[in-house]
């Protein structure tokens, strides 16, 4: 009976898995203060027809012990609308014990394509390379539409840059 279970479940998963796109559709970053951090890619790159690649290089210029980061997330209809989340993380203290959801999801997600992984200070180059979207990082249910998740940078209370990645997501059930 519980192998029974067990299949059932892998099914599920097989079919869940195969009838869903999410995918990057756009990325673009800023750098507000490159005394700070100046950006050196920031790019998608389509690897099939299921699959787009996230790579961004910065690199920050002095040491930071400070950084907070300010997450949103907007749906798009007729434009970008606000959406559910909106919070605002100490990275610094947030790397020493994971302390918001939303944020560890993201972080979940990200966390073996990049070197952002460790406690502050931060300085040098910041890479995410070779990210991509898996729909088991998603933890929460999402409807299907277009979305952006727009990440502003602090350093020391200071806008430092923002990174915005639009993805789609259609779940076809």
């Amino acid at each position: 009976e519980a192998l029974d279970f067990y299949r059932s479940d892998l099914f599920l998963f097989i079919i869940f898995q195969q009838s869903v796109v999410f995918k990057f559709s756009n990325v673009i970053c800023e750098s507000y203060n490159t005394s700070w951090y100046i950006f050196s890619q920031c790019r998608l790159k389509a690897v099939s027809r299921d699959r787009v690649n996230l790579n961004i290089v910065g690199t920050i210029l002095h040491p930071t012990n400070s950084i907070i980061v300010h997450l949103k997330v907007f749906k798009r209809e007729n434009g970008y609308k606000p959406w559910l989340f909106d919070v605002k993380v100490d990275a610094c203290r947030f790397q020493k014990k994971k302390y918001d959801g939303f944020t560890k999801m993201i972080y979940n997600a990200v966390s073996l394509f990049t070197n952002m992984n460790h406690t502050c200070p931060y300085e040098g180059q910041q890479v995410v390379n070779a990210f991509y979207l898996k729909p088991e990082h998603l933890l929460l249910p999402f409807p299907t539409g277009d979305y952006m998740l727009s990440t502003r940078w602090f350093f020391y209370n200071k806008l430092q840059f923002d990174s915005n990645v639009s993805f789609t997501f259609i779940e076809d059930l």
